[in-house]
């Protein structure tokens, strides 16, 4: 089953589709539906991974509780 939007994509290259042609055989795909496919794949992997650090800064940026001091120090 084809992915309606990779579909979408390689109909509305128009003047871009040679080079994106020449461009995914000179990348080993077997066809420009795949070079397209492994290209959203990287994009929401990317994704994926700046989410991740993103909630990775979040945690460290919390305030930890912070020690009480007696007064007397």
């Amino acid at each position: 089953m084809q992915n309606q939007e990779i579909v979408k994509i390689i109909e509305n290259l128009k003047g871009r589709r040679n080079y994106e042609e020449k461009r995914a055989s000179k990348l080993g795909f077997a066809s420009l539906y795949d070079y397209f496919e492994d290209k959203i794949l990287k994009k929401q992997k990317a994704l994926e991974e700046e989410q991740k650090e993103l909630e990775a800064a979040k945690t460290d940026d919390q305030p930890k509780a912070a020690k009480k001091s007696c007064g007397c120090c």
